[in-house]
């Protein structure tokens, strides 16, 4: 019988480096996996379904919620995400330990429901860097840009509830932390 798997969450503002920092994450420990999430937002040009999201329309994630089949869902700036609860439950019993990218309301549920799930927040050196991030990913206008932004006392203010805390100023740096943080948890 395999050791059941563990929930790792990490969490930070949009543009925060979440998904910078689990991609390196998995290129050193292919061991992990990472829970790819659905949501209703639009694909961008650079996305592959079933790897960066499940894209779903917004009656297919509904319907999804009333078969109860995600964890955790939220609405972000008008588009759900949720965590599927069947893919959690079939690789925390194989004993894989699961990364998942979650703003902090979806880090909130999963810790209810899922004691001992190891959570971390990143936090961006400064506002000004965050919103120059969001800005060379090119994937959003100024005024979403500002919409992301408008965010982010809510999303550090629950962050700092977080019993883990990261600066993500140097990628390297981050990187080491988490997989530090995971290893004595």
């Amino acid at each position: 019988m395999n050791k059941r798997g563990r929930l790792v969450v990490l969490s930070a503002p949009s543009g925060g480096g979440k998904s910078t920092v689990i991609k390196e994450i998995l290129k050193r420990h292919p061991d992990f996996i990472y829970s790819v999430s659905s949501t209703t937002r639009p694909k961008r040009n650079y996305e592959v379904e079933g790897f960066h999201y499940y894209f779903l329309t917004r009656a297919e994630f509904e319907q999804g919620i009333t078969e109860n089949r995600f964890i955790e869902f939220e609405e972000v700036h008008g588009d759900l995400y949720g965590t599927d609860r069947r893919m959690i439950e079939k690789a925390l019993n194989e004993g894989k330990n699961i990364l998942l990218d979650l703003d902090v309301n979806g880090g909130d549920w999963i810790s209810h429901q899922y004691p001992g799930t190891i959570l971390i927040f990143l936090y961006p050196p400064s506002i000004e860097e965050l919103r120059e991030r969001l800005r060379r990913r090119g994937a959003d206008d100024e005024t979403t840009i500002e919409k992301r932004l408008s965010r982010y006392p809510m999303e550090k203010a629950k962050g700092d509830r977080y019993p883990h805390h990261i600066v993500n100023e140097n990628l390297e740096d981050t990187i080491e932390r988490v997989l530090e943080i995971i290893d004595k948890s």
